[in-house]
């Protein structure tokens, strides 16, 4: 099946050019954390010696004079999907494979875009007019992304040949959609374009790399068999803030985290809908970004029990520093399976009290009782040491 890539190079990079011009002419470096250490997650294309995935400490060493600045992922995030959601008024077909990678199917759309140019007028189209795209075509992922890397500025596209490997044969083994660490091993054994590994035989690059050595063998002769995995559109509740101080208080962040989950369920608990999963991220006051993906094996019907599972998961994934923005993404949205009532009268006299607040509280269009809790009892401002919170239902 024959798949168009559009690709957005330095995509991070133009994300933050698109919001702040006067970065456009100087050598930026957008770092992000891994763990203990920053990676170089993009730069301005003008720093040919970096290479996304390296250290940054590495890159620093490289280009001394570059700008630091933090990844705002979140913000990357937004204008990916928007871009996904304006092509798929395009193609059905749409895979966001990672910021500024797409592609297309073109199964289906022969009555509606009879040529392949008509195809890529309506994607170009529907792209930002601000944003730099490249769109190449091929059968397979790989060789369309090729394709798209070696488009001509003349060109609206580039289509691959009828002989991958020679269209391929220059080209740098860093296109391989392998971590930095495989690069750098290519690198060391004076692998440096896709010719020289596919003219090896399988069984060195399989002593070497392991299974991913069979991968990069395929690759590199331009054969790729990855299917195409089109996005599914689904409901998405986002809901996020800014806090008045930062703070890295755990007590602070989740009644802030409660509000929003208060927010959000007004908006789908009265279809008797529940959670199965949510994107929760925190942005330091340094720009420093956290993201937690949080599945739940059954729908999470109430605040209590959402705030019980996010809670369990800041305490062990602690906040690179102090917390300015929260924000989270609903996604999966479910129904509640069914569940036995207790058979004590007490706690099921609980459960119909518990009910006829939320009855109350949707009817009203809000929480309508509150609890005191403590959030900061040491401090000195008498204001900051307890907060009314909605009353977990």
């Amino acid at each position: 099946m024959k798949l168009l890539c559009v690709l957005l190079p330095h995509f991070p990079w133009q994300c933050e050019v698109r919001r702040h011009n006067e970065l456009r002419h100087r050598p930026v470096v957008i770092a992000r954390a891994d763990g203990s250490q920053k990676i170089v997650l993009d730069h301005a294309p003008e720093l040919a010696s970096l290479r996304n995935g390296m250290p940054l400490q590495e890159a620093l060493s490289l280009e001394g004079d570059s700008t630091v600045i933090p990844a705002d992922v979140p913000y990357y995030g937004m204008v990916f999907s928007e871009i996904l959601d304006a092509l798929m008024a395009v193609s059905p077909l749409v895979e966001g494979a990672d910021p500024g990678e797409i592609y297309l199917g073109r199964d289906g759309l022969q009555l509606l875009y009879p040529t392949a140019a008509a195809l890529v007028a309506a994607v170009r189209a529907a792209m930002p007019a601000d944003l730099t795209a490249r769109i190449g075509m091929a059968e397979g992922k790989f060789p369309a992304y090729l394709a798209a890397c070696r488009q001509p500025s003349s060109a609206a596209y580039a289509e691959l040949g009828d002989n991958p490997p020679v269209f391929l044969q220059d080209l740098s083994v860093d296109l391989l959609p392998v971590s930095w660490k495989t690069r750098e091993k290519l690198h060391d054994f004076g692998l440096k374009t896709l010719g020289q590994v596919a003219a090896l035989a399988a069984g060195p690059l399989l002593a070497q790399f392991g299974p991913e050595g069979k991968r990069l063998c395929e690759l590199a002769r331009g054969n790729d068999t990855t299917p195409l995995y089109p996005r599914v559109v689904e409901e998405t509740i986002a809901e996020q803030t800014t806090l008045t101080s930062v703070t890295t208080s755990l007590e602070v962040m989740l009644m802030a985290i409660e509000v929003l989950l208060t927010r959000a369920f007004t908006k789908f608990e009265a279809k008797g809908m529940g959670i199965r999963s949510i994107r929760l991220f925190t942005r330091s006051w340094r720009a420093e970004h956290w993201e937690r993906h949080i599945n739940f094996k059954e729908p999470a019907m109430n605040i209590k029990t959402a705030l019980t599972r996010i809670k369990q998961i800041m305490e062990n994934s602690p906040q690179p520093g102090p917390v300015e923005q929260l924000g989270m993404e609903i996604t999966g949205l479910a129904g509640q399976r069914g569940k036995q009532k207790s058979l004590f009268t007490e706690l099921r006299a609980q459960d119909h009290l518990r009910e006829d607040i939320r009855q109350l509280e949707l009817r009203l269009g809000g929480p309508q009782l509150y609890t005191v809790k403590e959030v900061e009892p040491w401090s000195r401002i008498p204001e900051r040491r307890y907060a009314l919170t909605p009353l977990s239902r």
